[in-house]
Order: C-alpha cells, then structure tokens, then sequence
C-alpha cells in the first residue's frame, strides 16, 4: 500500500533521528513536530510508567502547540501524530475536518535504559556517559522504549512498551574513548548506541529487536496505528 492510499496520516512528535530513520524505513510519509516538555519534572520509580507517563507529556505539550496554532489543521488535510511513550489520556484537537476525511495520528516517544534495577535516561555528562558505558562492560542492561499515539479526530489514544535485554562482551576503553570524542552517546538514553560501529562487535546477544534499542520498535508502532485509525 503506498502511503497516498493509508487511511491515515502521521505527525511524529520527536526529534530523534533514528527514529524518523525508523519510520521512514516502515514505509510511511510524516511531518515532524517536538515537544517541549521538562521531563525531569515526571517522575517514578517504574521504568515502564516512566516511559509511558512522559511519551502522554509529549503527546499533551503537542496536541496544546496544535490548539493554539488554529490554522494549522484549517488549511491542511489531517494527518497522523505518533507520540512515544504508553499512557492513558485522551487529548483531541479540534480541527473542522470532514467527517469521512483521514485522521491524523500523533506518535511520542521516550526511552530509559534499565542496568542492574536502576532507571538511566540521558547522561548528564561526558564523565557520566563514561561511567554508564564501562558498567556495560561484560554484563547486561535493557531498554524500555514507549509508543503513544493519539488520533486527533476522534481524541482517543493507544499506548504500550516494549523491553529488550541486550548482553555486552568486555568494551575496551579505546572504543569508549572514542565513542565519547565523537559525541553522540550523550544524546542517547544511558548513553546506550548498540548500532554504532565501535559497538556493534561487543554486543553479545539482543534478546528483542535493535529498532526498539534505537527508540521505535516497528512491530508495537504498526499496531498501534491501526488500533488507533480505528478508535
């Protein structure tokens, strides 16, 4: 099905570029908004309500954006917002569509990593990413990774995780090092790129999927478009 004939369009409400790589990679044509939200604000002690609480914060902090910028669904056909992260919560932006006219969907996004019980989201640091990278070392962490998606049209919202547990050889300090000169481990949830060249031969075993490591997995996002077309 070529995306012109989906019944749905889409709105993707991060500004991860693995995740629009993701996307992308599904088949689907979206436009992309972000949400500005202070997510050190949002706190629990579960993983998984974390990530949920905080892709429902995005979808919110969006779906408000939308309201206020009136002219945006006016002169534009709907399309689909996708927002990470499970919650419940049924935002609806008022758009005068047509009745019959496509929905659009908004999809947010969060992650945490999860290593030896403890929640940790982005590095703060270059010290602390260093100190994140060598616990990997020889042992285990897992990702929780959350997909939220609202259908503006009707206001309804379908939401849920997904857990991958990923198991490292020894990483030398070399690759370390350079992984912290080149930067991008401090963008990423426990400073954790599993995709990355001087990672790629240290990881022992994924039980799960690498698209969900990277903050979308495809099968949870597809299903929950199509749950959420419908709802």
């Amino acid at each position: 099905m070529e995306p012109s004939e989906l019944p749905f369009k889409i709105i993707l409400g991060s500004s991860s570029i693995a995740r629009r790589k993701i996307l992308a990679e599904m088949g689907y044509e979206f436009t992309l908004m972000s949400a500005d939200i202070d997510e050190k604000a949002i706190r629990t002690e579960k993983p998984e309500e974390l990530v949920m609480a905080l892709a429902k914060a995005k979808a919110d902090a969006i779906v408000s954006k939308l309201q206020l910028s009136g002219d945006h669904e006016k002169d534009a056909k709907p399309h689909m917002l996708i927002v990470s992260d499970t919650a419940e919560g049924n935002p609806k932006l008022h758009s005068g569509e047509d009745k019959d006219a496509k929905p659009t969907l908004l999809i947010t996004c969060d992650q945490v990593v999860v290593y030896e019980g403890m929640i940790r989201e982005k590095p703060s640091n270059e010290e602390e990413a260093r100190e994140f990278i060598k616990g990997y070392s020889g042992k285990q962490a897992a990702t929780v990774s959350s997909v939220f998606v609202t259908n503006l049209k009707t206001g309804s919202a379908k939401g849920d995780f997904d857990k991958v547990e990923i198991h490292f050889h020894e990483i030398p300090d070399h690759a370390i090092e350079k992984l912290l000169e080149e930067g991008l481990v401090l963008r990423a949830a426990g400073a954790l790129i599993i995709e990355h060249p001087l990672i790629v031969p240290y990881v022992k075993e994924v039980i799960g999927t690498t698209d969900s490591v990277m903050g979308l997995p495809k099968a949870l996002t597809d299903k929950l478009l199509k749950e959420a077309a419908e709802a």
